[in-house]
């Protein structure tokens, strides 16, 4: 029988997204490197970074938000004309939505997200099926 993981009963936590940054491994061989912090039904949250032009692509569970916290990148998102997203900017949009990142200007890309509800780390469509596997774009680090 499979060992049942134990729930966190932690009830309230306090993050340093910069210093959570700052601990991101410097390169990756996939498009991103993220770090789960919450993970909960309702919604799950993460820090992750970018490091490579990331190809349109879509979540079928999950509305997002995505917060930067360092870095600039141009970005696509189907229904919103094109633009660059930089720190302290939010960028949300619903399941489904293709979104891409075609563009990095500036380094370190750090993007805070809040997923709704809670996004399976396998929950990745790309438009374009050759542009991109689920081993090439993300690897989470714990």
């Amino acid at each position: 029988m499979p060992e049942e993981k134990e729930k966190d009963s932690t009830v309230s936590a306090i993050f340093d997204l910069r210093a959570l940054a700052k601990g991101l491994p410097a390169d990756a061989d996939t498009m991103l490197v993220d770090k789960r912090l919450t993970d909960e039904v309702a919604a799950s949250s993460r820090i992750f970074r970018i490091y490579k032009t990331v190809p349109p692509h879509f979540h079928r569970t999950c509305d997002e938000y995505l917060l930067v916290i360092s870095g600039r990148a141009r970005v696509v998102v189907a229904g919103i004309p094109e633009t660059t997203l930089g720190p302290s900017e939010l960028l949300f949009f619903r399941r489904g939505v293709v979104h891409g990142f075609p563009e990095i200007l500036e380094h370190p890309l750090v993007v805070f997200s809040v997923d709704t509800p809670r996004r399976d780390p396998a929950d990745v469509t790309f438009v374009d099926a050759g542009s991109g596997t689920l081993e090439s774009f993300i690897r989470t680090v714990y």
